[in-house]
């Protein structure tokens, strides 16, 4: 809940004084009060806060799929094995064990970075807003107030038939302020997003390209997702 608190002052700047005092109280009391903590092996996780002040403010954290952290890890390790094995059988181990411990430090260094910070990834959710903590450490805060609506959408893989249940939640002035993809997150997880946040959830009922959506709602992608690599 480290996230949680770190953006209790981005909360509270972006709402009434009155407001934003009472929820940078709330917020940095959460930090200290007991949770409990309920998470699955598909990832979703709730985080209920004990007794503060009255009812309490219950905010969820919200973690991708940990099962699709081990799946990127056995792909690498089956990628990257091969390639050593065969520098092994080529090259003189004598003269260039070096090499081999330095190339391997290398990419355990990074495996073990990387699946540090998929597992640190999170999304802390209340009715207050949104704050999140990419893959990258960064937090990110969305206060309720400049929330509009919930979006879902059918997104086509590639050029292939298969869908991935994509979520956007949009602010009052149309771009996407935060994304769950199904890829990394489980549906029954972004069920839960308009509830906590209070607001509408629009569901779209026929899936649509990436050109499609590039084409009818450029705010809600990714920069690198509004270029085309076909023009």
């Amino acid at each position: 809940m480290g996230a949680t608190a770190g953006g209790a002052a981005s909360v509270s700047s972006l709402m009434p004084n009155s407001a934003g005092a009472a929820v940078c109280r709330m917020l940095s009391e959460m930090s200290a009060a007991r949770m409990d903590t309920r998470s699955g092996d598909a990832g979703g996780s709730s985080i209920v806060a004990g007794a503060v002040r009255g009812d309490g403010l219950r905010v969820y954290t919200l973690r991708p799929r940990r099962t699709l952290g081990r799946n990127i890890g056995f792909s690498i390790a089956a990628l990257l094995l091969p390639i050593v094995a065969t520098q092994l059988w080529i090259l003189d181990p004598s003269s260039a064990w070096w090499l081999f411990a330095w190339a391997a430090a290398i990419i355990a260094a990074l495996l073990v970075f990387a699946w540090i910070a998929y597992q640190r990834t999170q999304a802390s959710v209340s009715r207050y807003g949104i704050v999140e903590r990419g893959f990258f450490g960064g937090t990110y805060t969305v206060a309720a107030r400049d929330i509009a609506t919930v979006l879902r959408v059918q997104l086509y893989q590639g050029n292939s038939l298969d869908t991935s249940q994509e979520l956007f939640v949009v602010s009052r002035n149309g771009r996407g302020v935060f994304r769950m993809r199904g890829r990394f997150w489980n549906t029954s997880t972004m069920d839960r997003i308009a509830g906590i946040l209070d607001v509408n959830e629009t569901v779209r009922a026929d899936p649509v390209t990436l050109a499609e959506l590039r084409e009818t709602d450029p705010n809600l992608l990714y920069w690198f997702e509004r270029r085309s690599l076909t023009r």
